[in-house]
């Protein structure tokens, strides 16, 4: 695993250091096929936009609320962090409360991952990704519609450095399945719990609930995660 890998403590910060975000309704979900999401987002200025570009990044798609990212931008100064995300709003209020907190280590984009990453950062620059908890779209025709497709992993190849690594999480066994058969799909991503298999608690690393998980436990429910390293290179 990179050097650069997180590990920190589970259980969130403190509720006063979290920021205002303000709790604005939006769609549940949003049809990323869409005629308004074809167009891909121009990159900002990745300088005048963190304090220090060369600290490692964190790239947390579908980053929702954003109040996950907020967090870890507290916790590790250290990392740069970057919010991708497709609800307009939640991204205004997610910005609103970053400026609050004056954290020049955190930015959040409102864009189509599926459209706007290859062109959005440089090459080998992402030192962690994470994709938490996507939307599932359940029917089968609208399968085309979830995140993690065949070309955002060929994407990401390009932008992550070697060793780096990538965690996914749903709470819905057939798209965690799904999302596990695209990464391992590239012989360059290597399940670290061995191929096909979902990583438990001894080897995924601690880290901060979402909402979403934290409602999951709570009730219950499973939580499907994966972990894998970006090999950037292939014995096959």
């Amino acid at each position: 695993m990179s050097s650069q890998s997180i590990s920190i403590p589970a259980g969130n910060i403190p509720s006063s250091n979290l920021g205002p975000i303000k709790r604005v309704r939006v769609r549940e979900h949003v049809n990323p096929l869409g005629q308004r999401y074809q167009s891909a987002t121009q990159p900002p200025d990745w300088e005048a936009v963190y304090a220090d570009w060369s600290k490692p990044l964190s790239l947390d798609i579908g980053c929702g609320r954003g109040e996950y990212i907020l967090q870890m931008a507290q916790l590790k100064p250290d990392w740069n962090w970057l919010g991708l995300e497709i609800r307009e709003p939640l991204v205004h209020s997610a910005i609103a409360a970053q400026r609050s907190l004056n954290l020049h280590n955190l930015h959040y984009i409102f864009c189509n991952a599926n459209t706007s990453l290859a062109g959005l950062l440089p090459r080998h620059k992402i030192q962690q990704l994470t994709i938490q908890f996507p939307d599932p779209w359940f029917k089968r025709r609208q399968h085309k519609r979830r995140v993690v497709q065949p070309q955002l992993v060929q994407d990401l190849s390009a932008l992550l450095v070697p060793g780096a690594q990538v965690l996914l999480q749903s709470d819905i066994l057939m798209v965690a399945q799904e999302m596990l058969k695209h990464f391992e799909a590239d012989p360059r991503f290597v399940n670290l719990a061995g191929r096909g298999q979902f990583a438990d608690r001894d080897i995924y690393p601690e880290h901060i609930p979402t909402d979403r998980e934290a409602w999951t436990l709570q009730q219950g429910g499973n939580i499907y995660r994966v972990l894998l390293k970006f090999a950037a290179f292939s014995n096959q």
